[in-house]
């Protein structure tokens, strides 16, 4: 299971722009900046922005800088109902709607998130810096609750309203119900956009994929055309065969 390592979040203005455009795809935006009505498109833009002023900047006006950010961020995370943190998921996030979203500070969630709403990772009870670590291509379904230092492998489903209280580290699978148990071997391949992949066939600056060996870097150049045929259909209504600029700045 290949996880979202700390050290590999937003470290250079290459890899802002990288999540910023992973996370676009993965919206189905085919915009280049959210419209006054996107707000879960501008929070998780905003969520990006502190996460790079927070890993790379360091000088006093920088500083003072991320408090008015983080004092925008608390604002619009309330008005949403979102519970998350920084430095918590990597690119390709897809928060599908607004509403009550809570994820814990002490998870560690992986590429081409997507989660819905009134759904909560949460820490162990006797320990509140332990909770889950998820991996890649990962689904949460509406009302899903998921608590307590758990491990789920990547490409795998969790059906809306299921409980999950123990590991599911297989990859490609299905689990719902309470408690949640495996359903079948159907995984994420029609549920999200992988928008990283995309990036990264595109041949543009981005960091290596999670799990790959310290100080690896994505390839440059422009590699062969990826297989758009195993892209989910929500993909290919967005116009993604085509490809678009990188994801521009605030």
């Amino acid at each position: 299971m290949s996880g979202f390592p700390v050290e590999s979040m937003i470290s250079s203005k290459e890899d802002y722009r990288f999540f910023l455009e992973a996370d676009r795809l993965a919206l189905c935006k085919d915009r280049k900046r959210p419209r006054l009505i996107d707000d879960g498109w501008r929070f998780q833009r905003l969520l990006r922005k502190v996460e790079y002023y927070m890993n790379c900047k360091r000088s006093p006006l920088h500083r003072a800088y991320l408090l008015f950010l983080l004092a925008r961020f608390y604002w619009l995370s309330k008005k949403l109902g979102f519970t998350i943190s920084p430095n918590t998921i990597g690119p390709g996030l897809c928060l599908a709607h607004r509403g009550n979203i809570l994820i814990s500070p002490y998870a560690h969630i992986g590429e081409n998130f997507r989660i819905h709403a009134m759904t909560s990772i949460g820490s162990e009870v006797r320990y509140g810096d332990k909770a889950a670590t998820i991996g890649n291509n990962v689904y949460v379904g509406p009302g899903a609750k998921l608590f307590g230092e758990i491990v789920i492998g990547d490409d795998v489903a969790i059906g809306a309203n299921a409980v999950v209280t123990h590991s599911f580290e297989e990859p490609h699978q299905t689990v719902a119900g309470v408690p949640a148990r495996k359903v079948s071997d159907k995984g994420t391949e029609e549920l999200l956009v992988r928008a990283t992949e995309i990036v990264r066939a595109r041949g543009a600056k981005a960091p290596a994929p999670a799990g790959s060996p310290v100080g690896a870097t994505a390839p440059r150049g422009r590699p062969a055309a990826p297989n758009y045929s195993r892209v989910s259909r929500v993909s290919r209504r967005i116009g993604l065969r085509k490809g678009t600029d990188d994801g521009e700045l605030d």
